[in-house]
């Protein structure tokens, strides 16, 4: 899995519920066609990403088809997990 572009927004909260700070990313993922994620229009993983007290996680994640939006019902393994997170953290606005 190769992060190929991004696209950030962060996340606003007029309610002031949500402690620390949120921030949606869309990473477009490069896949080796033999991969059961693999799409020929392109997949992407949508990432909400929170920061409180400067620690930063995934809060949550998806798959989807580049093309259609369509959500794939995949999960991130533990390695690539830890390179998105560190993804996200590089790649703050």
């Amino acid at each position: 899995m190769e992060i190929t572009e991004y696209i950030i927004k962060k996340i606003n909260d007029p309610t002031g519920i949500i402690a620390g700070e949120r921030y949606e990313y869309r990473l477009y993922i490069d896949l080796d066609e033999e991969d059961e994620l693999y799409s020929e229009g392109g997949t992407g993983l949508r990432v909400i990403f929170a920061i409180d007290e400067d620690e930063g996680r995934i809060a949550s994640y998806h798959f989807f088809e580049r093309s259609s939006e369509k959500v794939l019902e995949f999960e991130l393994e533990d390695d690539e997990k830890e390179i998105v997170l560190e993804y996200c953290r590089t790649h703050r606005e």
